[in-house]
């Protein structure tokens, strides 16, 4: 009876791991199934607003047929949304916008419909509309999160990021880690009055820790606020650390609610140092800082940064949306733009 109850045990929970496996394998199956629907609705949709563009352009087609054409095929296919008239112009949009761009055709597919609408209408160049279609599915924005990072001006801020990421990270790691980081921060979703302390900030960031990751990350998983360090005996605390999933990094953010001054650079190195070699493990890449400040003069960072040798972020945050018309100014070239999405 004894040895009857040990197997029944052993069965039990060989079965639990079984399910396990095969539930994972069935959810795994079914997003590989939805990516594959929605990549075939995106083409057929580019195909729909090529038909429209070639009628009109020979001019067969009026507003009318495009009318007609929205009803026929709500008619047709009840159960597949998207094919109103004002969908329709869209998918024309589609098409003329990456008709000749087979990396934007591919990505465009990648991603769900209404994603893709919101981008067509809200970016105005390629590159912006790479870098949103490539985060979106990095981090797999909703529509809400997608819209809420185009109106924060994100990519715009992840351009201007100031680091010294090009002499202190590995080579293939570089691009990935560049997109981690962002020059401002909108913490706009804090209740804070503008004079606070660091204690406030770093309490409503943890009150609000869901919107923080929003907009630092949705790739970063949280491990703790005044995170605990010793050396010989002596003890240290991070203000926030968390680990970066896509780069395999921990990230140690410290809260200054004044200017940016060199001296928070030092302090910075030796966190990183301790964090690289007390905490990281095998396989995970060097650790990386950001310095979150409430101001910053970027010349000055820039001569901070010239010969630190661990990674290392300098950005400032704000209560507000806007990006300072300043800030529009050191946005890089084209190239550089494209050179920084390449290999994500």
């Amino acid at each position: 009876m004894i040895k009857d109850k040990d197997e029944s045990l052993k069965v039990s929970k060989s079965y639990v791991d079984i399910l396990r496996n095969l539930k994972s394998k069935i959810m795994l199956a079914q997003q590989r199934a939805m990516g594959a629907v929605n990549r075939e609705l995106i083409i057929v949709y580019r195909d729909v607003g090529k038909t429209i563009y070639d009628q009109q352009k020979i001019g067969d087609w009026g507003d009318s047929i495009v009318k007609t054409l929205a009803r026929d095929l709500q008619k047709s296919f009840p159960g597949i949304r998207g094919f109103s008239y004002r969908n329709l112009y869209a998918m024309k949009e589609l098409y003329l916008a990456y008709k000749n761009n087979e990396k934007l055709q591919t990505l465009s597919a990648q991603i769900s419909w209404s994603h893709n609408v919101i981008i067509l209408s809200k970016c105005k160049d390629d590159i912006q509309k790479e870098f949103y279609m490539k985060m979106t599915k990095a981090n797999s924005w909703s529509y809400r999160v997608l819209r809420h990072k185009i109106e924060l001006e994100s990519f715009e801020k992840t351009m201007c990021a100031q680091t010294n990421f090009k002499s202190s990270l590995p080579s293939n790691m570089l691009a990935e880690a560049a997109l981690v980081v962002k020059d401002e921060y909108a913490l706009d979703f804090l209740d804070l009055s503008d004079k606070h302390s660091e204690y406030e900030l770093e309490k409503a960031i943890i009150k609000n820790i869901e919107g923080f990751l929003r907009e630092v990350g949705a790739s970063l998983a949280f491990l703790g606020s005044q995170y605990r360090l010793e050396v010989e005996g002596q003890e240290f605390f991070i203000d926030l650390l968390f680990y970066n999933r896509n780069i395999k990094s921990l990230i140690a953010i410290e809260l200054k609610v004044s200017e940016f001054i060199p001296e928070y650079i030092g302090k910075m190195q030796f966190y990183l140092a301790v964090l690289d070699d007390k905490v990281r493990v095998s396989g995970e890449n060097p650790s990386i800082g950001i310095i979150l400040c409430k101001s910053k003069k970027r010349t000055v960072v820039e001569y901070a940064l010239k010969d630190v040798n661990k990674p290392i972020s300098v950005s400032s945050y704000h209560l507000v949306k806007e990006l300072p018309q300043e800030l529009r100014k050191e946005l890089p070239s084209l190239k550089q733009m494209e050179k920084l999405l390449e290999n994500i």
